[in-house]
């Protein structure tokens, strides 16, 4: 029984060690000076990935009239409208590409949009974020399955001490207690370090973050505050009526096109990847490899910038877009028919309906 319990201590102190050193690594600060955002369309991007980059340009149109609403879910584009920035450029791009004018379609299109998906490439360039395909899911999942596991030999251990009580009455510690110390702290490691993980903001990134808002501390502007802290942010009760039911429209979608697609593989230098099942995350950054995702390319998604996503793998010299059951294809709400998953310069979802 000493032997065992020892050995569980072993394993989790190393387990343990290794993982927080995993995690703190990946989000260690680069040296040097410390990278700024440039502007507030890379902060929704920490913010909330391509979905909230999106978001803060629907509220500012919707704000200002460029767009209008011409039914429940449908926007129009009001005549003479002009894009002041790449994500309203993205918006205008993705309603001509919407004949029937839903919001949520439009929504996902310019998030798949490149101009918009390359925000992320340049956060991640800069360490800003941590790319897709970089670790960060990899080591979420070691920590909730350290978690499991140390919970799960609880009852173990509760069985082991009634044998050892059977077996030998004299007088002695209780294997569980023996165990007990290890079991919480590698609960505890383990959720602990799958919470840091999810998230891809680097500590550089945050800072960032922290930085610009406290630069419109002041601003109470609704397309501000939407990039600044996502639809938490955004107070306008007009304006959340039309973007809320947008953003569900989009998970639906989102969750449609994974159902009813094929999978995709990647071909590139990067093993093929796919979304978990349990993660409905419509929010999609297919990270290039001038991102800084390495040889191949691999698509993320999440709130909070991305938690967990598919692969983007590069087959030739372009890439394409993968989930568990679905790929940039024919569906309405997906990256399009007519487009691929990539640019010229990086590999991005294709603007189009």
């Amino acid at each position: 029984m000493n032997l065992l319990a020892l050995a569980i201590w072993i394993a989790v102190i190393t387990s343990s060690v290794l993982l927080m050193t995993g995690v703190g690594r990946s989000r260690s600060v680069p040296a040097g000076p410390a990278p700024a955002l440039h502007d507030l369309s890379e902060a929704a991007f920490l913010v909330g990935g391509p979905g909230t980059v999106v978001d803060a340009a629907l509220v500012s149109m919707l704000g200002d009239g460029r767009l209008v609403v011409g039914g429940p879910g449908i926007v129009q584009v009001h005549p003479g409208a002009r894009a002041t920035d790449p994500a309203e450029r993205a918006v205008l791009q993705a309603h001509r590409g919407a004949s029937s004018g839903w919001l949520y379609q439009v929504r996902y299109a310019a998030m798949c949009d490149p101009a918009v998906q390359e925000i992320g490439d340049a956060l991640a360039a800069r360490g800003l974020i941590a790319p897709p395909g970089s670790g960060p899911r990899t080591r979420r999942r070691w920590g909730l399955v350290q978690a499991a596991v140390c919970a799960l030999l609880f009852p173990v251990s509760m069985v082991l001490t009634f044998v050892g009580i059977a077996l030998d009455s004299g007088p002695g510690v209780p294997f569980v207690l023996k165990v007990l110390l290890a079991l919480v702290g590698g609960i505890v490691v383990g959720l602990v370090c799958a919470a840091r993980a999810k998230n891809r903001v680097t500590r550089a990134g945050a800072r960032a973050l922290r930085a610009v808002r406290s630069a419109h501390l002041n601003d109470r502007t609704p397309h501000v505050q939407t990039a600044l802290f996502g639809l938490r942010g955004l107070r306008d009760p007009y304006l959340r009526q039309q973007l809320v039911p947008a953003v569900r429209g989009t998970r639906l979608a989102a969750a449609q096109s994974r159902t009813h697609s094929p999978r995709t593989h990647s071909h590139g230098t990067d093993s093929s990847s796919h979304w978990s099942g349990a993660e409905v995350l419509p929010i999609v950054w297919c990270a290039g490899s001038d991102g800084g995702g390495g040889g191949g390319s691999s698509c993320g998604g999440g709130s909070g910038c991305g938690s967990s996503g598919g692969g983007c793998g590069s087959s030739g010299g372009g890439s394409s877009c993968s989930t568990s059951s679905s790929s940039c294809s024919t569906s309405s709400s997906s990256c399009g028919s007519s487009s691929s998953c990539g640019s010229s310069s990086s590999s991005s979802c294709g603007s189009s309906s």
